[in-house]
């Protein structure tokens, strides 16, 4: 009798953009503000979706746009002006109107993992301006990538 199996877990496509710590980014403390690392969050989920052919145009031609439902961070190490940062992005899954999105921020000199980030993001009707079913194309253009 043939035994039944699970398929083995498919490896996220990781996608990576590189930046860097400016005077603007930092707070009262002399390090990356809170509010950075969230730019960054929104930055590299954007330049992903550009990359495999989804910029802002084409999201409004199939009528719906990404709205964040909700974000955790966890802040590790700290950074500091003039370190070079590294965006690291993977979509998790995509399930009816919603998707999850995992982001690391690392330090490119040492590696160093700064900031690590779930997003939880709502695939909403421009029209209507409720949340509605993520369509195939998108979800085919991530897999392709």
């Amino acid at each position: 009798m043939p035994v039944m199996t699970e398929p083995p877990p498919t490896e996220p496509v990781v996608f990576e953009l590189a930046t860097a710590v400016t005077d603007e980014m930092i707070d009262e403390l002399g390090h990356v503000s809170n509010i950075a690392y969230l730019a960054w969050i929104q930055q590299v989920a954007t330049a992903h979706c550009a990359a495999v052919g989804f910029d802002r145009e084409a999201f409004e031609r199939l009528g719906g746009i990404w709205m964040v439902r909700k974000h955790a961070l966890e802040y590790l190490q700290p950074a500091y002006v003039g370190d070079e940062i590294v965006l690291a992005s993977y979509i998790v899954d995509f399930r009816g109107a919603s998707s999850e999105r995992k982001t690391e921020v690392r330090r490119v000199s040492d590696g160093v993992v700064l900031c690590q980030a779930s997003t939880l993001w709502v695939y909403v009707s421009i029209q209507s301006r409720r949340a509605t079913r993520i369509p195939k194309e998108i979800v085919q253009a991530f897999a392709r990538s």
